[in-house]
């Protein structure tokens, strides 16, 4: 079922195995260059080493990092910090989660980001399935239930996803959306799982979000911005002038484990092979810009430049022009980031390596 990449470029699965094995241990174990920490009262949580925190998106990446290797130990531990510093048990955001904690757990934001929801909710489904804990997916259920229902469960809250379009939200608040936040893949699974009223729900908004990503592409570069409009014409945010940057990488990473989990889709095919090719035949490897939609940089260099190569990695898994083999490649041969940027970077890293070994798996 899964496809592994690594081995059409002719690399064995014990050197494969090695390679996860050794960025497994630089997030989790490496005393100098790991972010995953744990505290005294048996909670741990991934840090942002560009910004002293743990957000919702580090520390559901980490709880789905650590089901996907099998260590529930550490899946405890950071479903427990989440639970006591970042969940609300009351107010508009009751059953969300604060995104932005300090190591401590004094909170930064109460307000949540929807993809950590998202990702907590599928890793916890993963978690039932591959430890035979039902608790686990009684939680997942119940964090869908609020990113649907909130308007109906709380008084004053609002969904995370928009009833209206079934696109998910890039804050409650907000009536606009991030790209880098359509999970089909997961949506498809919720419409398995998830509270049976919601399934259909589940299912729309797995349809939903392929046709947005594909309307979010740009017709020849591929690129869809950081934030966009319910239309997918790109929307500037927060004083920033450029459109492809950050968390827009994760686009690409999104379309390949599409494929890979549920099938090509042709639209995200397209925008997959557009993307590989505009890097190729533009771009010099690991030397990125932030750039606009049509490949126009803006003089700004990438902060997260390894991400978008293990992200043009991944989308290989989409992909099926010509340079599809060679961003394999340019991932395998890619080093784990080291120092201060090194959280998102390595994050994505180790999700595409997952995935190009066919290691990223769907535990039902």
């Amino acid at each position: 079922m899964y496809e592994n990449l690594f081995l059409q470029i002719g690399k064995t699965e014990e050197a494969i195995d090695r390679k996860i094995a050794e960025a497994f241990h630089l997030i989790f174990e490496d005393e100098e260059e790991r972010f995953y920490f744990e505290k005294q009262n048996g909670t741990a949580y991934m840090m942002d080493t560009g910004n002293i925190d743990a957000r919702t998106e580090g520390m559901s990446y980490g709880m789905m990092m650590a089901v996907q290797m099998d260590r529930r130990d550490l899946f405890d531990k950071l479903w427990a910090f989440s639970m006591t510093y970042m969940h609300h048990s009351d107010g508009v955001y009751e059953g969300y989660f604060a995104w932005s904690v300090r190591p401590d757990g004094v909170r930064n934001a109460q307000g949540p980001a929807p993809d950590g929801e998202e990702y907590y909710a599928m890793a916890l489904f993963f978690a039932a399935a591959r430890w035979n804990e039902p608790a686990y997916a009684d939680a997942a259920r119940d964090i869908l239930r609020h990113c649907v229902h909130q308007h109906e469960l709380v008084e004053g809250g609002r969904a995370m996803w928009a009833p209206e379009n079934k696109y998910i939200r890039f804050v409650p608040e907000a009536d606009f959306s991030d790209p880098s936040y359509h999970l089909p893949h997961f949506y498809e699974l919720f419409a398995r799982h998830a509270d049976e009223c919601d399934r259909a729900f589940w299912a729309e908004a797995a349809e939903a979000s392929r046709r947005y990503i594909a309307l979010s592409c740009h017709p020849e570069t591929g690129m869809a911005s950081e934030y966009a409009e319910y239309d997918g014409t790109p929307r500037l945010m927060f004083g920033k002038k450029m459109e492809f940057y950050s968390d827009a990488y994760r686009v690409a990473m999104n379309m390949g484990l599409d494929a890979a989990w549920f099938g090509k889709t042709p639209a995200l095919t397209k925008a997959a092979d557009n993307l590989q090719r505009f890097f190729s035949e533009n771009t010099k490897l690991g030397e990125y810009d932030s750039y606009m939609l049509d490949g126009t940089p803006t003089g700004e260099p990438a902060m997260h430049p390894n991400a978008i190569i293990a992200t043009l990695g991944a989308a290989s898994l989409a992909a099926e022009g010509p340079y599809r083999l060679a961003w394999v490649e340019n991932l395998w041969n890619l080093p784990l980031r080291k120092g201060k940027r090194r959280y998102y970077d390595n994050c994505l890293h180790f999700f595409c390596l997952l995935m190009l070994a066919g290691r990223y798996r769907i535990f039902e």
